[in-house]
């Protein structure tokens, strides 16, 4: 009878540890990309990092952006193609915005240079060619 009672209390224990996991965008797959721990926040008014760079969501969860979306299409690895796509549509590609200007970058080793915006999220937000675009971006 006590592990019954324990079952749904250890039950919760598990999902909440869980979502603390699933909550950050597997962080591992920011080891996957140039400066996926480095990615700034787009969203104007709260500023810092973007630790979910694949979600519309700075913390992870829910839809996947488009460049979330191409990181899956293309085996969850960086690779040329993924690097020289514009994934976000706002004119800069997916390396220059992660800072690795041509497409050079292999796991493991330090980008050629800084992180300059989001890949998967249009920037600026405000521009109008981006608004519809960001739809389901949640800045919080």
């Amino acid at each position: 009878m006590a592990i019954q009672r324990n079952l749904p209390k250890m039950a919760l224990a598990i999902i909440a540890v869980a979502n603390v996991y699933t909550g950050f965008g597997h962080p591992g797959y920011r080891l996957k990309i140039p400066n996926g721990i480095n990615v700034p926040n787009p969203c104007t008014n709260v500023g810092g990092l973007w630790n979910a760079v694949g979600h519309n969501v700075e913390i992870g969860g829910g839809t996947l952006n488009p460049f979330g979306k191409d990181f899956v299409e293309a085996g969850e690895s960086w690779t040329q193609t993924l690097c020289s796509m514009d994934s976000d549509n706002d004119g800069r590609i997916n390396g220059f915005e992660l800072g690795d200007f041509n497409c050079s970058w292999f796991e493991g080793q330090p980008p050629m240079g800084d992180a300059t915006g989001h890949p998967g999220i249009c920037e600026p937000m405000d521009d109008p060619k981006c608004i519809e675009m960001n739809k389901d971006v949640s800045c919080r």
